[in-house]
Formats: C-alpha cells, structure tokens, sequence
C-alpha cells in the first residue's frame, strides 16, 4: 500500500470514527436520560400503591447532599479557584462535612505512580511480578477468581459500580499484603471487587499497553485492510513487556469467558472494551496521539472522544478473534505453567 493510499484511508477513517463518535454520544445521553426516567417511574408506582414508606433521615440528608455538591460542581465560579471548598450540612441534629475541589479532566485522567513502591497500586507491573515471583499480579487472579466463583452473572458487572468504600479496603489490604484479602472479597459485594481490579489498571503508572506502543496500536486499528490489520496488531501485541502481555492474555481469557453469559449479565463484547479500552491503553501523558488532520481541524473534546473510541476499539477487535497464535513460549508458559 502506497503512502497516498495510506493517508487517504486514514483521512476515511477519521471522517466514519468522527461520525460514530457524534451518534455514540448521543446515545449515550438518550440512554441515561432514559435510565433516569425509567427510575422515576418505578418510584412513582411504589408510591401509588403504598409501597413505598417515607424517607429517612439519612436518606433525606444525603439528598440534600447531592443536590448540593452538583450545585457547587455546575457553578461557573467554583471552577476558577483551587482551593477546596467547604461547606456543612445539617439535618435533625446530623451533621455532614463536605470538602470539595475541581479537578481538570486532564489532571483526574494522569496516571500518577505511587511513592510507595512496597506496593501493588501505581507500582510498575514489572517490579510487581518480579517482587511476587509471578507471570500475572496477584491481585488480578484474585480479583478474576472471585468474579468467575460469583460474579459472572451478575448484570452489568464491571459496568455497575461498587462502593467506594469497599473498593478503597481492597485496595489498602492489597498494597499492605494483607493475607486475609480472600476473606474481605468474599464478604464485599462482586462489584467492589470488579471495581478494584480497573482501579489497578487504571492506577498503573505505565498503561499496560505502554505508552511507546501506543500510538502504534491506535495506528493499526485505523487500518483498512483486514490482513494487514491482523499481522500489525498481532506483532504489536507480541512486542509487549513479557508481564504485560501475559497479564493481558490471562484478562483477556476472563473478559471473553465473561460474555459468554452475556445473554443475563448484558455485557457484550463492545460493553467491555467500552469499560476496559481506556482502562487499558490510555497513555500516561495527557496530550492527544490522534494524528492531526490539517484540512479538518477540530476541537480538543472531539480529540479526546476519537481517542477514547480507538482505544475501545483495539480491544475490541482482540476480544472478537477467535485465538491469538503466538507460536512462541510465551502463551504456552502461562497456560500450562503453575506459578501463573
């Protein structure tokens, strides 16, 4: 293929990728508005027949708590200063403390690595298996092992999200090795642990992808022709950090044996790389890898929902092969190896 041919495929995709994005987009609005709606409506009928009793104090508190920080979040001028803004509520002789910051979309997406390298969150997945002497990080089989025990019929897991709270435990009894974390998972709700494990993804300082090859990947799914496709994101995949790719191919197994049942938990191929894609390959610095179109600028919200839609779509298309060949060692030494 000759570079004319190249650049004028690549200027086809843009155009077809910019125009999903738009469609996505609104969809996405009309879903949740009709999520919202439909929420209402039950409310409404639980009403209706009696249902449903008064609410409680705490309940009516943390209303007013809601509603409160989305004030604060909308108004235009809380967005111009740094400072954290306080503010409390009160409510029958309960009190509730807020503290609030605005955070820029680019500084909340950094991944920032940890100062505290004993670890397993913002920590290096290299120096993580190394330190474990394993193939995959500990956390992940864990994390995976749990979700298949119990949670692969759970609708909307890894898209629902889990307490905070307990999302937040995990993560402190990971990164101090503590030996009873098999016990707190099995006590917490599926989708808390669901949640720690793209917590640990996405606090990777590195993005497991890896910021060198990522601009490569994102180069290779814009590719028009299916074979070339295949052999240029099968090399990319193959040219991966050995702990990488193997933590890769051992969570691409789960995600695919978890749409397996999509059919009760509503997670099709396309939901979780929705969910993961980013997760997984966006790149630790904040600027834009989407090449720059000269006769067709556009807007830095449009870079950035072009770039999140082709990391969904790099793992997607790994998702949807039927098998990965790698003739070498390295896929073999997960599977048929004990010390995965």
């Amino acid at each position: 293929m000759g570079k004319k041919d190249q650049m004028q495929d690549g200027e086809e995709h843009y155009d077809r990728t910019k125009a999903v994005s738009s469609k996505l987009i609104k969809e996405e609005l009309i879903s949740s508005c009709a999520v919202e709606e439909e929420e209402k409506r039950e409310e409404d009928e639980e009403v209706d027949t009696g249902l449903r009793r008064g609410p409680s104090t705490g309940a009516r508190l943390w209303g007013r708590v809601r509603s409160t920080f989305l004030r604060q979040k909308l108004d235009p001028q809380s967005l111009q200063g740094k400072d954290w803004q306080r503010t409390v509520i009160s409510m029958n002789g309960i009190e509730v403390k807020l503290s609030m910051r605005f955070t820029s979309r680019e500084f909340s997406l950094k991944r920032m690595p940890s100062r505290k390298q004993s670890g397993v969150f913002g920590v290096k997945i290299g120096a993580v298996t190394k330190r474990e002497h394993s193939k995959v990080p500990l956390i992940v089989r864990q994390c995976v092992e749990e979700i298949e025990r119990r949670g692969m019929e759970e609708v909307g897991i890894y898209r629902v999200s889990g307490v905070a709270t307990d999302i937040q435990a995990l993560k402190a009894a990971f990164d101090a090795n503590n030996k009873d974390v098999s016990v707190m998972m099995s006590e917490m709700d599926v989708n808390a642990i669901a949640g720690t494990l793209k917590l640990y993804f996405r606090e990777l300082p590195e993005p497991l992808f890896t910021d060198e090859l990522y601009s490569n990947f994102t180069e290779g799914i814009a590719l028009s022709d299916s074979v070339a496709k295949e052999s240029c994101m099968l090399n990319l995949l193959l040219s991966l950090p050995e702990p990488n790719l193997l933590t890769f191919l051992f969570l691409l197994d789960h995600l695919k044996r978890v749409a397996e049942n999509e059919s009760v938990n509503k997670m099709s191929f396309h939901n979780l790389a929705t969910v993961f894609g980013p997760t997984l390959l966006r790149p630790s610095e904040k600027d834009s890898k989407i090449p720059a179109n000269p006769t067709q600028p556009i807007s830095m919200s449009d870079s950035w929902s072009l770039e999140v839609m082709s990391q969904v779509q790099v793992l997607l298309y790994f998702l949807q092969l039927e098998a990965i060949p790698t003739p070498d060692s390295k896929r073999q030494s997960m599977l048929f190896s004990t010390e995965v």
